[in-house]
């Protein structure tokens, strides 16, 4: 176990359940203090619910967890004793996505690219209040008989958006529809599940497994052979393949999902974003870009910089008319290489292209 004090942290987690959660909760104790201030505030801003009704609410994915993923729930349990917080704490911010029933106002857009037959480049741009931007961290998890995970998370939270070490990638999108059904997997635990697995074979089957998500989302999974857009929702899912050229594109509203229902116009802008990531990395196929040539700098200033329709662009502006609640930015971008060969990762914190983001991160690190 050690952390590096860059911006943001970079936390090397190793052992039992407990032992990597009570190392996570000592670790960003600072963190998770202020994550669970800005959520407070989040939701009594969006859904007009206190923190002991977020805590109620809770409970009931707390009793599934423990049931269903002992394995999380007993490294949530260790998070919570290393902060010096209630288990409930911890499993509220675990659960926010679903907790919050489509109140949060998140952005964010993911594109998967085939460099060759046995290669993925995985990529997004996480839009989210700027309020949690000091709260992220970067970190590696290694347990006996799992993949090793390499994760941009936030503080307190144990699956979020990275890759393993058997070259399986995740990123997210979050989507707005009822309903939530909290005996099924929250979303967070869902992609650590991903993470966890040998293939997107393997991860399929354990979300099966285990009944599905409890809210809608969309989960970008690749591994080096196949890539698969999973239009998740507790009614069904849809998997969405690659098109003509080796692609996934995704935002914020479901393309073929329809068993659920969205709120009109809950994510302004979501369309367009779809339609210009399709657009810009079209534009880079068609003008001979493939293989080895597909990098981390060439996505982040052809694509993941671009403003286009500000500023619900695909490197999305705060919005100064919002609550700073639900005023999402452009908070860090990722650009994962699949490639069994020459698996790694960079990571930018800020808005790419703009001049004040971070300097490149590398995953791994160690």
């Amino acid at each position: 176990m050690q952390l590096e004090f860059n911006d943001p942290p970079k936390l090397i987690l190793k052992g039992s359940p407990r032992e990597i959660g009570l190392d996570h909760g000592r670790l960003l104790r600072e963190q998770i203090y202020r994550q669970l201030d800005v959520y407070e505030e989040m939701f009594e801003h969006t859904a007009k619910m206190s923190w002991e009704r977020v805590r109620t609410l809770a409970e009931e994915f707390r009793a599934s967890l423990a049931e269903k993923t002992p394995d999380l729930y007993a490294e949530m349990q260790g998070i919570a004793d290393g902060a010096q917080r209630d288990i409930l704490d911890i499993v509220a911010l675990n659960c926010r996505s679903e907790i919050s029933f489509g109140s949060f106002s998140d952005g964010c857009t993911s594109l998967s690219w085939r460099k060759n037959a046995g290669a993925h480049v995985l990529a997004q741009n996480w839009d989210w209040t700027n309020m949690v931007k000091e709260n992220l961290a970067l970190v590696s998890i290694e347990q006996t008989g799992k993949p090793k995970i390499y994760m941009v998370t936030e503080a307190g939270i144990v699956g979020k958006i990275g890759f393993n070490s058997a070259g399986v990638g995740t990123c997210l999108n979050a989507i707005k529809a009822h309903p939530c059904i909290s005996s099924k997997m929250p979303i967070h635990v869902a992609l650590r599940l991903c993470l966890e697995s040998l293939s997107v074979d393997d991860a399929l089957q354990r979300l099966a497994s285990l009944g599905g998500v409890a809210s809608s989302q969309h989960i970008l999974i690749a591994d080096p052979q196949t890539s698969l857009g999973l239009e998740l929702s507790p009614l069904g899912d849809v998997h969405l393949t690659e098109d003509e050229y080796g692609m996934v594109t995704h935002t914020n509203h479901f393309i073929q999902n329809r068993f659920v229902v969205e709120p009109p116009s809950w994510a302004p802008g979501s369309d367009k974003r779809l339609d210009r990531v399709r657009e810009l990395a079209h534009e880079l196929a068609e003008n001979g870009i493939r293989g080895e040539e597909i990098t981390a700098s060439l996505l982040r200033d052809g694509i993941f910089s671009d403003l286009k329709n500000a500023p619900q662009s695909i490197c999305c502006q705060e919005d100064p008319s919002r609550h700073r609640t639900v005023r999402p930015a452009t908070l860090f971008n990722i650009v994962m290489n699949l490639d069994p060969q020459d698996l790694k990762a960079e990571v930018v914190v800020g808005q790419p292209g703009s001049g004040t983001e971070s300097v490149v991160m590398r995953m791994p690190w160690d």
